[in-house]
């Protein structure tokens, strides 16, 4: 029995996407906090110090092709939950609970996702990281051209 390998076409990149997300939704579920919510905390703990609030918000539109209206009540959900904290008329900041939460959920998803790429070539996932940024670009670019 031959098995050929499979071209990427939109549904295999969304099934691999389902399911990687369905790994993370999993731990996420775990401690309360959704893919948004996670997706928006990520920004904030990663910027090193407060950041403009639009800032995130545009990063979170930017990645997951929502509303601003809805990026905006996401920052406004980990700010009701203690996660982030207004900081100054514009920026927010991480707390404590907010870094404590991202350093969790990160280390819990770590394991995880090195046994999903464990195995997998250097160079594949090389080309894989190529392909999928070019996509990524041009689908963008799509979106762009919607809009106008």
């Amino acid at each position: 029995m031959t098995t050929t390998t499979p071209v990427l076409t939109p549904r295999v990149l969304a099934l691999a996407h389902y399911a990687a997300r369905a790994l993370l939704e999993n731990v996420l579920a775990r401690h309360g906090v959704t893919f948004q919510q996670s997706v928006t905390l990520r920004l904030a703990a990663v910027a090193e110090g407060p950041v403009a609030r639009d800032r995130i918000v545009e990063d979170v539109v930017g990645a997951l092709k929502i509303d601003p209206a809805e990026a905006h009540s996401v920052v406004g959900e980990l700010v009701s939950k203690g996660l982030v904290a207004p900081h100054g008329p514009s920026q927010v900041r991480l707390t404590d609970a907010g870094r404590e939460l991202f350093e969790t959920t990160s280390a819990e998803t770590a394991p995880i996702s090195a046994r999903v790429y464990a195995g997998i070539p250097a160079e594949d996932l090389a080309v894989a990281g190529r392909v999928l940024s070019l996509i990524t670009e041009r689908a963008d670019a799509e979106l762009a051209a919607l809009a106008k």
